[in-house]
């Protein structure tokens, strides 16, 4: 501990005054901070359905001074809009900060002089958050008349707490100390204040003068009884959280009435937690404090610090205030406010709570940002800002780094500066390095970076690193991948360290060599003593058996249906990967042993990017079967219940149902809209038929031009090609399908299954297919069941690949699998210029920051790994076909090959020059049925859930 009169532990540092100070040391209360909330709101981006979905909320503060009025930039947070109108206002008055720099004798004396001023009659009159406590302690009665806490001297008065931590740096973190400060400085104006036997509380030496306090009088006497419903929070894991009514008064000491819940004498034994969640919140942590004899010689560093509480450690209200509490708490929403002398109450539901706790998680804070906590997940993948909806990951990150005390997280993003001959996005040469250039920002600096490519930047990639507040390293995150917006390195380098989070968290058993092979995968190194120390009350809150009915995973949130029953007629639109759906879905609790039912959740209109996890499994798993404008009806297994408890709205008849151990989740779904990504709309807007159909009517014309009887589908997805072959008179007995996408697989599965089921009863039909089977399998390995068939197709795939993948594709088709021909397309670099100068169908304007791009051409789609000009595909083909004995020939759809700039999608047709494919060794089979079919034996094989 540092005494008195002694050099502070480092006297080069220098405290400066925030804004807000030096504009309150200038006006005092004349300065009037009015802020407004600033509602950002998004459109889902559907053609001819507009949704308006309420985004985060945003602040902008008008501060007006005599002089003056001045208005803020938007902020999320309100106490950042009131700094920056403050620095506004003094840059604009031209008021020079002065820096508080005192001695350590000087500081002691400030803060005996501080508490001076506080026990003042000018101060009692005041609207400042401290007096209205200074008031109400003029309501106690007997020996506690005039009393005051030291805990909410220590806690509500800036000053106060600017001084102590100038003393003490320690005492930022450590509101305990601050109580011992204020005590020692108490003891130096024992003129004024007296510190009363066995309370943690001062009192004015002399009464007030009666002017002032009559001018409160009628304030007290005003005062009404208003029950409060507040949360208690056991100090034991295994008793449950509750809802309390808490009796209080407007005008008496409401912490009497807390520390009477507590089983304390009074108010001064309360310890009061800093605010949790928003900044202007008055949501505290109410618990035990040590007994006063502690602070005589606090801190001792060789007593731990739990030697000086009763009661066992509060894991869970520790979590929440990130410092150790012990014995029970109450969680309450109450307090006095700047510019008003009424108290501030609001009520603090079991709901309320569970919100808190979930919004601690990265997958429930992004749940929380949607409204949707039993039907959201932390997506994926950050794909584009046009398909995000809720919160972005770099502010999730920054939100669970303020919620668990970390330091802001810093990113530090690196470009690349490339050889001008280089062509960064459609050559398939390897990028050459002629310098790169680190800038390390933080994230204020990083909150208006477009991403925009300027000049010859290349690609950039980001480093996130977190920190605990002594600046030790907790979190590295450098991904090796590169983003040709900065903006998207950004955010995905932050969703990469929120997956890896929220499976820490979820995970508590997992052995550290795990977790560590984990990080590797992710691109993330941490120091293991470090996140168990700034997180060490992660597993025991969020895994407890009073909060949860089962480990906190996502992944095992009920995706399993029970069953399913989907109605409406089909419509014959359908979401595949990279779409946007649109639905409408109620959530309700069911218990099946006297079909009690409890209504949870509901949204009108619900979207989601389809193939990216962006909601839980078993509602993308029915939106997968479903056509738009039909109706799906399912149970499922319960989520954890802490998120079953965040999304209710009457606790107590939840509870009631959940007793039993016989509930599911009832949800009903309607698919109300289906967005298809950004290629198809730009395709769709110039071409007619679209162009995705023009291919496949491309490929159907050779298959019946080549008189084929088998084929495979290399990437069939939803099986587009599949599903026309039955409407199209062709030779083909056998067809095979090879994805890995079960989601995709499913689509089409289902599809033929019902089709070909139809031809096989119909009399007109003309299809001549007896078999037909669907694969679960990578098309760069071989599998022998897919070899020596008479015509294969690859339609738009090989893209989706990195470039070495592509290569490897056509080595394993000619040389192993040996098809008689084969048919590859892929979208043409040079005629993105045409697309891109299109408008997407339905007149929905693009991103923004991926407008700016346009001059270099984008890729059509965002999961393209590259896209080559009609020169490089051509080369690829002729140097594959000329080793692997075959020809080739060129062609395309979408405008003709002798107009500039050529074919929007360019097509390589392959030809087997030997009769009878080379022997080969055979391996083991790799691909998985999904779902077969045959029709020479009449056998109708169920759908097989992938």
């Amino acid at each position: 501990m540092i005494e008195m009169g002694k050099s502070p532990a480092n006297p080069a540092k220098k405290t400066s005054l925030t804004p807000k100070a030096i504009i309150h040391q200038r006006f005092g209360d004349k300065a009037c901070y009015d802020v407004e909330e600033v509602q950002d709101s998004t459109q889902n981006g559907c053609p001819g359905l507009a949704i308006s979905q309420k985004g985060p909320c945003r602040y902008r503060c008008t501060l007006h001074l005599l002089e003056t009025t001045v208005v803020s930039d938007i902020f999320k947070r309100k106490k950042d809009a009131e700094q920056s109108a403050a620095e506004k206002a003094i840059e604009k008055l031209g008021i020079r900060q002065e820096e508080y720099n005192p001695t350590m004798e000087e500081a002691w004396d400030d803060l005996a002089g501080r508490l001076a001023f506080l026990f003042s009659n000018e101060f009692l009159s005041s609207l400042h958050p401290l007096s209205g406590h200074f008031r109400s302690a003029l309501t106690r009665q007997g020996p506690l008349y005039g009393c005051v806490p030291v805990s909410v001297i220590a806690l509500y008065d800036a000053k106060i707490s600017n001084i102590c931590k100038y003393i003490n740096p320690a005492a930022e973190s450590n509101s305990l100390l601050v109580m011992s400060l204020v005590l020692k400085a108490a003891a130096k104006r024992s003129d004024l204040v007296l510190i009363p036997d066995e309370q943690l509380a001062l009192r004015r030496r002399d009464p007030y003068q009666p002017e002032a306090i009559s001018s409160i009088n009628h304030e007290l006497d005003s005062g009404k009884s208003i029950p409060l419903e507040v949360i208690c929070i056991p100090a034991s894991l295994e008793k449950a959280v509750e809802r309390l009514m808490l009796n209080i008064t407007t005008t008496g000491c409401y912490l009497d009435a807390i520390a009477c819940e507590l089983g304390l004498m009074e108010a001064s034994y309360v310890q009061i937690s800093r605010t949790i969640g928003k900044a202007s919140s008055e949501m505290r942590i109410y618990s035990s404090a040590p007994k006063k004899h502690v602070f005589d010689d606090f801190p001792k560093p060789q007593v731990k610090q739990a030697t000086y509480f009763e009661g066992s450690l509060n894991a869970r209200a520790s979590y929440f205030t990130g410092q150790e509490i012990y014995g029970d708490a109450i969680l309450a929403s109450i307090g006095y406010t700047w510019k008003s002398t009424d108290l501030f109450h609001e009520a603090v539901s079991l709901r309320l709570y569970y919100r808190m706790l979930v919004n601690m998680i990265p997958s429930g804070a992004y749940k929380i940002s949607r409204d949707a906590i039993l039907a959201a997940k932390l997506p994926l993948a950050y794909t584009t800002k046009s398909n995000w909806r809720g919160s972005y990951p770099r502010d999730i990150l920054c939100s669970f780094c303020r919620l668990h005390h970390l330091s802001e997280p810093v990113f530090s993003t690196q470009t690349i500066l490339l050889d001008s001959s280089v062509d960064l996005l459609g050559s398939r040469k390897k990028l050459k390095v002629t310098e790169s250039r680190n800038e390390e920002k933080s994230v204020a600096g990083l909150a208006t970076a477009s991403g925009d490519l300027v000049g010859s930047l290349g690609p950039f990639n980001c480093e996130v690193k977190i920190y605990s507040k002594n600046q030790e390293s907790v979190i590295q995150c450098s991904p090796q991948e590169s983003h040709r917006k900065q903006n998207d390195a950004i955010q995905s380098a932050a969703l990469k360290v929120l997956s890896w989070l929220n499976i820490f968290i979820e995970n508590p058993e997992m052995p550290l060599e795990k977790l560590i092979s984990l990080g590797e995968k992710y691109d993330i190194h941490f120091t293991p003593g470090c996140l168990f120390k700034q997180l060490e009350f992660c597993h025991s809150v969020h895994n407890s058996g009073t909060s949860m009915s089962q480990t906190c995973n996502d992944d095992a949130e009920g995706d399993e249906l029970s069953f399913i029953e989907i109605g409406g007629q089909n419509s014959g639109v359908t979401p595949s990967n990279g779409s946007l759906a649109c639905i409408s879905y109620t959530v309700s609790l069911f218990r099946e042993e006297d079909y009690m039912k409890e209504h949870l959740e509901s949204c009108e209109e619900f979207e989601f990017e389809i193939g990216n996890e962006a909601v839980l499994p078993y509602l993308e798993a029915a939106v997968a079967q479903m056509a738009v404008g039909q109706s799906a009806y399912f149970r499922v297994e319960l989520p954890p219940n802490e998120f079953i408890l965040a999304a209710a709205y009457d606790s107590l008849a939840t509870l009631s149902l959940l007793s039993s151990r016989n509930c599911k989740l009832e949800c009903n779904i309607t698919l109300l809209q289906v967005t298809e990504p950004l290629e198809e709309r730009l395709e769709q807007a110039l071409f007619s038929p679209p162009l995705s159909k023009q291919r496949v009517e491309f490929a159907l014309w050779h298959i019946k031009e080549s008189s084929a009887t088998s084929l495979v589908d290399f990437g069939c997805g939803s099986g587009s090609l599949l599903d026309s072959l039955l409407s199209y008179p062709t030779s083909l007995e056998k067809v095979v399908g090879v994805d890995i996408s079960k989601r995709s697989l499913a689509r089409a599965a289902k599809s033929l299954h019902s089709k070909l089921n139809g031809l096989l009863d119909s009399k007109e039909s003309m299809s001549k297919i007896k078999y037909a089977v669907l694969y679960d399998g990578s098309i760069t390995k071989f599998d022998s069941r897919l070899r020596g068939f008479d015509i294969a197709t690859c339609l738009e795939v090989i893209e989706h690949m990195e470039e070495e993948e592509a290569s490897l594709f056509g080595n394993v088709a000619l040389s192993l699998f040996c098809p008689k021909i084969l048919i590859v397309s892929i979208p043409s670099y040079e005629y993105n210029v045409i697309l891109q100068g299109s408008t997407p169908q339905g007149g929905q304007e693009e991103d923004p920051d991926e407008k700016n791009q346009q001059q270099g051409c984008k890729f059509r789609n965002h999961d393209h790994k590259f896209e080559w000009t009609r020169a490089q595909f051509e080369q690829w083909a002729s140097d594959l076909a000329e080793r692997q004995n075959y020809g080739v020939e060129f062609s395309g759809v979408g405008s003709t090959a002798d107009v500039e700039p050529g074919f929007a999608s360019q097509i390589a047709i392959f030809r087997r020059r030997e009769d009878d494919p080379k022997n080969v060794e055979l391996g083991d089979d790799h691909c998985l049925p999904i779902w077969e079919w045959s029709g020479e034996r009449n056998e109708k094989h169920p759908l097989k859930k992938p």
